[in-house]
C-alpha cells in the first residue's frame, strides 16, 4: 500500500477537507487511489490512522472487508494531504449474491484507536458489455466488472478524547474535544450528510 504525506497551507475549514479519486470509474480488481485533504487544529503527539473498508452485505459486519490502512504523521497544525493506495476486495470473501449492484465503501480516521470521523460512499458495480448486464455469466467473470463511485456521501464526526496540553496559568487545555461518543458499525451509512464538508471531488491527477 502506498501512502505519501505533504503539508498544504490553506483556510480555516472542516477537519476533512477533501477526497480527490485518482481513479474512478475503475476496474473491480483495481487499487483504489485517492488523496484525503484534512485540517489538525493542535499539534498531535501520535499518528492518525485511516482505514478503507468495504462493506458487500449490510447487516452482517462479519462481511466487511478492511483493504488497506495509512499511518499519517507526524501533523502538523494546518491543512494536510495524503496519498492512500488501497487493495481491492477480496472476491472470495463476498457472497455471489452481492457483487453486482451497490456496496459501501467506508473511509475512517482514528486517532489513537478512537474514530473521529468516517466517510461513505456507495459504489456500483456491473460487467463492462450490454450482453453480461443483461445475461450475467455463472460463475461470476471478475476480470471483466468495473466500478463506480458515487459522488453521494455520508460523513460522521465523533467527540474524541484528543491530547491534553497545559496552560501557562497551570490549568490542562484539552487540544480537541474532551468528551467520547460511541461508535456505530461500519455498515452504517444513514446518518446525514454533512454539508459543510466537501467530499468526494475527481481530481485531474495525482501528484507528490
Amino acid at each position: 500500500m502506498a501512502c505519501s504525506c505533504s503539508r498544504v497551507l490553506r483556510a480555516h475549514s472542516p477537519p476533512v477537507q477533501n477526497v480527490e479519486w485518482f481513479n474512478n470509474p475503475a476496474r473491480f480488481l483495481d487499487p483504489y487511489r485517492f488523496r484525503v485533504t484534512f485540517e489538525c487544529i493542535a499539534p498531535l503527539k501520535d499518528d492518525l490512522e485511516w482505514r478503507l473498508i468495504y462493506v458487500s452485505s449490510p447487516g452482517d459486519e462479519d462481511l466487511d472487508q478492511e483493504l488497506d490502512d495509512c499511518l499519517v504523521g507526524p501533523v502538523p497544525v494546518g491543512v494536510n494531504s495524503f496519498d492512500f493506495e488501497g487493495t481491492p476486495p477480496n472476491p472470495s470473501k463476498i457472497p455471489t449474491d452481492d457483487v453486482l449492484g451497490v456496496a459501501a465503501l467506508i473511509l475512517t480516521g482514528s486517532y489513537k484507536d478512537q474514530e473521529f470521523v468516517r466517510v461513505g460512499y456507495y459504489q456500483n458495480t456491473e460487467y463492462d458489455n450490454d450482453e453480461m448486464k443483461e445475461n450475467p455469466p455463472n460463475p461470476i467473470i471478475f476480470e471483466r466488472l468495473v466500478r463506480d463511485i458515487s459522488t453521494r456521501f455520508r460523513v460522521t464526526r465523533f467527540q474524541i478524547k484528543w491530547d491534553v496540553a497545559p496552560l501557562q496559568q497551570g490549568r490542562p487545555a484539552a487540544a480537541g474535544a474532551a468528551a467520547s461518543a460511541a461508535v456505530p458499525s461500519a455498515d452504517d451509512l444513514d446518518s446525514p450528510v454533512d454539508t459543510g464538508t466537501v467530499v468526494g471531488q475527481k481530481a485531474n491527477g495525482a501528484s507528490s
